[in-house]
Parts: structure tokens; C-alpha cells; sequence
């Protein structure tokens, strides 16, 4: 999937635990880690807010968009 989730850097930088932000922000421990871990199909407005209020950042900063990695899963599927 070319859109990546860089929520570990923010965690790190930010010096922040996992636990923490989960319950700062009010979501399951599964569900921040499968967002963390990039396996997520979708993400609610709502969740990301809390996510940036909480970590002190903007939506870019949590997502990029690696189109490289959309072409190698093209070339694959071929």
C-alpha cells in the first residue's frame, strides 16, 4: 500500500509510549497497533485529529505517500 504511517518516529521523537498515546487519545491498544503497523484500510477523521492534537503534529506527519512502493506491488501482481 503506498500510504505509509510514520506513527513509531512520532512516538519516539514525541518520547511517547504506545500505552500512553492510547490513552490520551481514547482507542484500543489493537487498533492503534494496527494502525501503527500500517495494516489499517482506513482511518476516521476523528482519530486522526486526536492522534495530531495528542502528538502535536499534522496529518502529513503521521501519513506519506511512497508511490514507489505501489509501482513494485503493480510490477508483482504482473
Amino acid at each position: 500500500m503506498p500510504i505509509r504511517v510514520t506513527l513509531d518516529r512520532m512516538l519516539l521523537e514525541r518520547r511517547m509510549s504506545l500505552t500512553e498515546l492510547c490513552d490520551r487519545v481514547g482507542i484500543t491498544m489493537a487498533n492503534l497497533s494496527i494502525l501503527k503497523t500500517g495494516k489499517a484500510k482506513a482511518v476516521r477523521f476523528s482519530t486522526l485529529e486526536a492522534l495530531c492534537r495528542e502528538l502535536g503534529c499534522q496529518p502529513g506527519d503521521l501519513l506519506s505517500f511512497d508511490d514507489e512502493e505501489d509501482e513494485e506491488d503493480r510490477d508483482a501482481a504482473e
